[in-house]
């Protein structure tokens, strides 16, 4: 019986080549699926890099935010992504994602809820462990800096009081914004987010730096305490 062996990408049209296409045509007309092809570069016993690159986008669900989530071994499930290339295909997300979050030349002024989750949705919207993040801001509530002040697991993480103001202080911050995510997905806060933001704003109180909002960051959607009335009075329990 005779083998069918499936053509290669070489045998295809020049223009229909994803190399070749983004070359001439510009990368903003290759599809998400073209665009890994590229980072696969060859497939594998009879099937093309493209064919590898459906495969890889239908585990993730064809979204690109689940992708970035997976980890080499759930990458490696599909066939023809070894090692190698689940290595590739998790360093150019994560590329794509320190892009966003790339500090432009001029300081981000924050004025809203949706401007601070835009500098820091990039940094914890992918993550499968919960993160805590601190935005310090100078008296025009520009950046100063942002600084990821614990790291935890799939159910919580701490947040070291002495080391934010600690930053607060050397970066001259006049205000803050607390951040963390869910990877549960689930945006209300639980009562151990109200606590901990109460204990932080008594001591902005006492540092004389300002608690402006506590973002939770779960996938692309946020929840904002002062934008739902959530950001606790100094002495009363929320």
């Amino acid at each position: 019986m005779e083998t069918c062996i499936a053509p290669g990408i070489k045998s295809w049209a020049e223009d229909e080549r994803p190399r070749e296409k983004l070359l001439n045509k510009g990368k903003q007309h290759l599809s998400n699926a073209e665009l890994l092809a590229i980072l696969i570069s060859s497939g594998k016993k009879g099937r093309t890099a493209l064919d590898v690159a459906r495969d890889v986008l239908q585990l993730a669900g064809h979204n690109l935010h689940e992708l970035a989530r997976m980890d080499g071994h759930q990458l490696s499930k599909v066939p023809g992504i070894g090692p190698a290339r689940a290595v590739a295909l998790m360093a150019a997300l994560e590329l794509s994602n320190r892009r966003i979050h790339e500090a432009s030349p001029k300081p981000k002024k924050i004025g809203s809820s949706m401007d601070a989750s835009e500098v820091l949705s990039p940094l914890l919207r992918d993550l499968p462990h919960e993160e805590f993040w601190v935005l310090f801001l100078s008296q025009a509530n520009k950046v100063r800096t942002v600084q990821r002040i614990s790291q935890g697991g799939i159910a919580g993480t701490l947040a070291d009081l002495r080391l934010i103001f600690r930053q607060a202080i050397e970066h001259f911050a006049t205000g803050i914004i607390l951040c963390h995510n869910h990877p549960s997905g689930n945006l209300k806060p639980s009562q151990a987010d109200l606590r901990l933001t109460r204990k932080i704003v008594q001591a902005g109180q006492l540092m004389d730096v300002a608690v402006l909002d506590h973002l939770i960051i779960a996938g692309d959607a946020y929840f904002s305490f002062a934008d739902e009335g959530r950001m606790p009075s100094v002495g009363v329990v929320p």
